[in-house]
């Protein structure tokens, strides 16, 4: 079990608390009626899967029911961060320079040789 904080009730909760709603920062089409279908389709149904850094919605179920944003390593479910709605994350893929798989592979085969 891991703890997430929330920054809306400004404690750590238990993860059994907290839902993830998917991918942060999505925006809405500003004329939906404009799109073609295929614009549309990608707005509602595809999002980023990235190996890494990512922003992810989530919702405070049990405590406050807030929805806010949460900056998180996808493979090592590390998080990183959480930040309210509205707010702009301050850790990005590109602020975490080369990633950490990559770093891993290296070390081991430094190891290796």
């Amino acid at each position: 079990m891991f703890y997430i904080y929330c920054p809306y009730c400004g404690e750590h909760r238990e993860e059994e608390e907290f839902h993830p709603k998917g991918q942060a920062h999505i925006e809405r089409p500003k004329e939906p009626e404009a799109c073609s279908d295929e614009e549309w389709g990608d707005y509602l149904f595809f999002r980023d899967n990235p190996r890494g850094v990512h922003h992810e919605m989530w919702v405070h179920a049990v405590g406050c029911r807030k929805f806010f944003n949460v900056t998180r390593h996808t493979v090592s479910y590390e998080i990183l961060e959480t930040y309210k709605m509205g707010e702009q994350p301050s850790i990005t893929a590109d602020s975490q320079g080369p990633s950490r798989e990559a770093a891993a592979v290296s070390q081991k085969e430094g190891v290796r040789a």
